[in-house]
């Protein structure tokens, strides 16, 4: 039966295309990714690209996607059955598709198209030389001459913010430059973070109540480029981006859009996609049934990860560690994975890898590349922000704490927030991740401050209602 289909896609192959239409809608995109390879337009070549060869192989019978997927296997089933004029078209799309993807850093991708070019072309030199530099390319990173950009992602209350912080205060002499990624509707991270000596206020930007692999995506670009902007006028130069995703987000997004922005893919370079991963609470993360069509966010998060911190060892015992290693290693097999607790790690551990490969990455997920929208949240899943005037009584709040997480803790996923208590000259900054609640005194309230309350809360089919009235009573 398999050479049944064989011989009934070589005769596919061999027959010319009849349907006009078809011809002229892959001679546009076509043309399109020519004209975006002219302009150094990377990203939208790469659409208009892999929509010609698309359209293109299902004219020739390639109903599996085997012309962009495994060009190897494309011309094995099909090189020798085609005639001059298809051989010549698909040389063409191959070197035009080689060029483009080898402009984003795909070199390996770039090399396999090239040799895919080549053989339907015959003997190249110029192909030759095309497949030996994204070979040779391919081998490992160079010097980087673009901002190095980290992206730290795991799940709500697996330790990020703690990372950060210790990034920011390390002695590494990097001047580095922080967006903070909020889902709640009321910033609080930004009270968290402490910024180092060589990250000042306007280094930092916060972007609360939405998701930067979604809803605030566009925010991101826009602060990335202020950033780069502003290093110019100031004449204060950039080492390195730090990106904190909220718990909630889809990584493979956030990574394309190191890609997808021509001023950003020529400013700024992934150096490598951080996961932080809370040993307690990890594996029931990975197991959490989502409504269909929702992607589970700690499964994506462990997949894309360069550098896994397994955080909070000293909440599990080292048998339990060892099995949520083997969950993490089922998902994902490559990344370096380091135990610690507080997120305590080396620097080098973290910063200036140079791990993310785009190779990688369409080796995974073929489809990284493709400009769609189509990601969604649980939306069972939401955020309740509280911002109150005035001060809380600590006995009742510590009674209403303990109530809410005994009696919903399992629905919430994340607490935070930053207090301010009677008699207390100090902020109270606290976080509880489900039922584990922690808090402290931190900063002293500065003279003639208003003294507000701020909380968060992310959780399952969370009541506002019920919340709102809760903490209101807590307060004097």
């Amino acid at each position: 039966r398999g050479r049944g289909r064989a011989r009934g896609r070589a005769r596919a192959a061999r027959a010319p295309m009849q349907d006009a239409s078809m011809e002229e809608a892959w001679t546009a995109q076509f043309k399109s990714a020519q004209e975006a390879l002219r302009e150094s337009k990377f990203f939208d070549g790469v659409q208009f690209i892999n929509a010609c060869m698309e359209a293109y192989g299902k004219a020739l019978g390639d109903e599996d996607g085997r012309i962009i997927k495994d060009p190897e296997a494309f011309v094995a089933a099909l090189g020798g059955t085609l005639a001059d004029g298809h051989k010549e078209r698909l040389k063409q799309m191959y070197e035009v598709r080689g060029d483009i993807i080898s402009g984003l850093g795909a070199h390996r991708r770039a090399a396999a198209d090239y040799a895919a070019a080549k053989a339907f072309a015959g003997a190249s030199e110029a192909l030759t030389v095309k497949q030996q530099s994204a070979e040779e390319a391919a081998k490992g990173p160079k010097k980087l001459e673009k901002i190095p950009v980290t992206v730290i992602t795991g799940f709500l209350g697996s330790g990020k913010t703690t990372l950060m912080n210790r990034i920011l205060k390390e002695n590494h002499g990097k001047r580095i430059a922080v967006i903070e990624n909020e889902f709640g509707e009321v910033g609080i991270d930004d009270a968290l973070l402490e910024a180092g000596p060589m990250t000042t206020e306007e280094n930092i930007i916060e972007m609360n109540n939405g998701c930067i692999c979604c809803t605030v995506r566009g925010d991101l670009i826009a602060g990335l480029k202020r950033m780069v902007k502003n290093s110019s006028k100031t004449g204060k130069p950039i080492d390195a981006v730090l990106i904190e995703t909220t718990g909630l987000a889809d990584p493979a997004p956030v990574a394309q859009t190191f890609f997808a922005d021509d001023f950003v893919q020529q400013k700024m370079a992934l150096d490598g996609i951080l996961t932080v991963a809370d040993a307690k609470h990890l594996v029931a993360h990975l197991d959490e049934e989502k409504p269909e069509g929702v992607e589970n966010e700690a499964v994506e998060q462990v997949a894309f990860a360069d550098r896994i911190l397994l955080n909070k060892t000293d909440l599990v015992d080292e048998a339990e560690l060892d099995e949520v290693e083997k969950r993490i290693r089922r998902i994902n097999e490559a990344a370096q994975i380091r135990r610690c607790r507080y997120s305590e790690v080396p620097m080098d551990f973290i910063l200036g890898i140079q791990a993310f490969s785009l190779d990688k990455i369409l080796e995974m997920d073929d489809a990284f590349l493709q400009d769609d929208a189509d990601h969604q949240h649980d939306d069972r899943v939401s955020s309740v922000g509280i911002h109150i005037q005035g001060q809380v009584d600590q006995n009742k709040l510590n009674d209403w704490i303990g109530w809410l997480l005994k009696e919903k803790g399992v629905d919430i996923y994340r607490t935070k927030g930053v207090l301010a208590v009677q008699g207390m000259k100090e902020k109270f900054v606290f976080q509880a991740v489900h039922m584990a609640f922690s808090g402290a005194p931190q900063k002293a309230w500065a003279d003639g401050e208003e003294k507000v309350c701020k909380l968060t809360f992310i959780g399952k089919n969370l009541n506002r209602e019920e919340l709102e009235s809760g903490f209101k009573k807590c307060v004097v």
